[in-house]
């Protein structure tokens, strides 16, 4: 999307969603992984959680693209903004680029987005429950793993992803095990 054929000083959430066409999803799943790569405080994980499981359950039902709230898609975003976002954004996916190529490409055809959708929910789930501060870290990574396996059609980034996010599924499940256990004990 060529910014400067966009008239005015803003551009809609629309206008963004329209120019990546058959990769909304990927950019969607990569920018609600990537606040949880880091440690962050308890409702982070639990809202990126949230809105990933209800793009998650979108890819699952076969949507060819993701709808959103038209109160979202009616926001704006500056240009100088979106200019500077893309520009912090380009050093981390040339590099990426060069590691990665489209490979074992039909895991992130248009066939296998519902089977994807299903993924992204269990591990959008496992963000919801994840431990406080690093518990969400794998899972993160998984997420933003699976959305550049998309972005790239790089099936290699999207098994990593799967096997990753199975390790932070281990992970939320013996927290919240732990969780329960306690509780129960201390009644």
């Amino acid at each position: 999307m060529a910014l400067a054929a966009i008239p005015g000083e803003r551009v809609s959430v629309a206008a963004i969603v329209a120019a990546l066409r058959d990769r909304a999803y990927a950019l969607l799943v990569v920018l609600l992984g990537l606040p949880n790569c880091l440690p962050m405080p308890p409702p982070i994980p639990l809202v990126c959680g949230l809105v990933l499981a209800f793009v998650a359950a979108q890819m699952l039902a076969g949507r060819a693209m993701p709808w959103l709230p038209q109160r979202l898609l009616n926001r704006t975003i500056g240009k100088p903004e979106l200019e500077r976002a893309i520009r912090r954004a380009l050093p981390p996916l040339i590099r990426l680029e060069r590691v990665s190529r489209p490979r074992l490409t039909m895991l992130g055809g248009p066939i296998a987005i519902p089977i994807l959708g299903a993924l992204v929910l269990a591990l959008a789930l496992g963000l919801i429950v994840a431990a406080p501060f690093i518990g969400q870290i794998p899972l993160g990574l998984a997420v933003c793993l699976v959305g550049l396996g998309l972005v790239e059609r790089d099936g290699l980034f999207i098994l990593a992803g799967a096997l990753t996010g199975a390790v932070g599924l281990l992970l939320s499940a013996g927290f919240a095990y732990a969780l329960v256990s306690w509780i129960a004990n201390f009644f």
